[in-house]
């Protein structure tokens, strides 16, 4: 039974369905053997995202989707329109294009790889990982790390939270040593602080206008919460400060960071405000040793960013294709093994059969020169009895393709397509001749 790869993404469907078909954490080893038990298959693994629910096996993909349908209680009519399913090379194809982030919401994001992984080790753990899904997943990792290695996908900055990171690893050359203000706790900092931690910094305090979520924010991150009265207080010790907030009014002026930089001895700051309205005011931009930057800022900043992973996704669809050809065609190679090892004991089995008649005529005295001439002849024509019958056949049949497939796989020079046939008509009208 072929690979399978069947899903539903943000391009295929809305929230509303992706939320619906969703599997939980929790719930993933029980869902992969109730799976495996319910479509009768050995091999299965799932991966559930925000943007995304694939399945990856040896299974059906019609009884598939009816056991989504079933397990999470969502029409099939319903699923039936908005999802798509690959097998063999695309399939594979396909998870590469998602391990890679080629496939995602956000072109080149990093995170989907580590998405796939734990769902390779949760599948494994629950023994739903043979051979077959073992080599496909280990191919994907591998292919993914080289797109990584070879082309810049997830090098340059395409969303605002990223972005402003990137601008402060400009300024400072060792992040891991800065000290990090995030004002605000909606998901634009809850990024920028992800961001912050992947590029190594240690030390984060969140302010916001409520303390309790400040602190479930910051117990995510290993951070210090605070109330935004507090901020004139802890701004001194601030490297970046990034600020994202629905304010109607600034929260930092210019006096308090004029009064931050006296007491820091004028190390420099670097300050995102990506709130609109704006969270700092602009007078704070004259500031000596202040870097300060907005939305508009970082808008071209992005926009570079996303045309030049636009182009390394050119190279990395380059490495994927070839990839995925290259693993197909191994795969289908490792399948002849069996019929090799079938045609060669045949072989041997003729082989070791005519050489035991050989060796009884020979200590009954018969001639050794003779008995091996007889041996020769006799191997020869077993050996080749069944191509000769197969190669009469495709040439009585008119069959060109498989007359040339016949004399390739038996090691004949190419010839005239129609040679074989020719001789076969023409040999009457030589012994009319005679």
């Amino acid at each position: 039974m072929p690979i399978i790869a069947l899903g539903i993404n943000h391009d295929s469907a809305p929230v509303a369905v992706r939320e619906r078909v969703a599997f939980a954490p929790e719930v993933m080893p029980s869902a992969l053997a109730e799976a495996r038990t319910a479509l009768e298959c050995r091999e299965l693994a799932i991966l559930s995202t925000c943007n995304r629910t694939e399945i990856y096996g040896e299974v059906a993909p019609e009884l598939l989707l009816a056991w989504i349908s079933d397990y999470h209680g969502v029409p099939l009519d319903q699923l039936s329109g908005c999802h798509y399913q690959f097998s063999d090379e695309l399939a594979v194809r396909h998870m590469m294009r998602v391990a890679c982030g080629l496939d995602s919401l956000v072109l080149g994001e990093p995170q989907i790889l580590g998405q796939m992984k734990s769902a390779y080790a949760v599948a494994r753990e629950s023994g739903s990982v043979g051979s077959t899904l073992h080599n496909v997943f280990q191919q994907v990792f591998s292919v993914a790390k080289k797109v990584r290695t070879e082309t810049a996908i997830g090098e340059n900055p395409v969303s605002v939270a990223y972005a402003a990171v990137s601008l402060a690893s400009r300024i400072f050359t060792d992040l891991g040593q800065q000290t990090a203000l995030l004002i605000g706790a909606g998901e634009t900092i809850e990024l920028v602080a992800r961001h912050l931690l992947d590029k190594g910094v240690k030390k984060l305090i969140v302010a916001n206008r409520t303390l309790s979520r400040a602190q479930s924010l910051a117990e995510d991150f290993g951070a210090e919460a605070i109330l935004l009265a507090d901020i004139p207080e802890y701004l001194p010790r601030a490297d970046i400060v990034i600020s994202s907030t629905a304010s109607q009014l600034p929260i930092l002026g210019k006096g308090a960071v004029e009064t931050a930089l006296k007491q820091r001895r004028h190390r420099p700051m670097f300050m995102v405000d990506i709130a609109v309205p704006r969270d700092i005011e602009p007078q704070v931009a004259k500031l000596d040793d202040v870097y300060l930057y907005t939305v508009d800022d970082l808008r071209g900043v992005i926009d570079e960013g996303r045309r030049l992973r636009e182009q390394a996704a050119e190279a990395a669809h380059h490495i994927v294709d070839a990839a995925a050809h290259a693993f197909m065609r191994e795969q289908r190679s490792l399948q002849a093994v069996d019929s090799i090892r079938s045609y060669r004991q045949q072989a041997q089995a003729v082989s070791k059969d005519e050489l035991e008649k050989a060796l009884i005529q020979l200590r009954a005295g018969g001639d050794p020169e003779q008995l091996l001439e007889q041996m020769a002849r006799t191997l020869t024509n077993k050996l080749i009895h069944a191509p000769t019958v197969a190669l009469r056949q495709a040439t009585a049949d008119g069959d060109l393709e498989r007359l040339r497939i016949a004399r390739e796989i038996i090691g004949l020079q190419p010839q005239d397509a129609g040679q074989d046939s020719h001789n076969s008509a023409a040999a009457p009208e030589k012994k009319n001749l005679k």
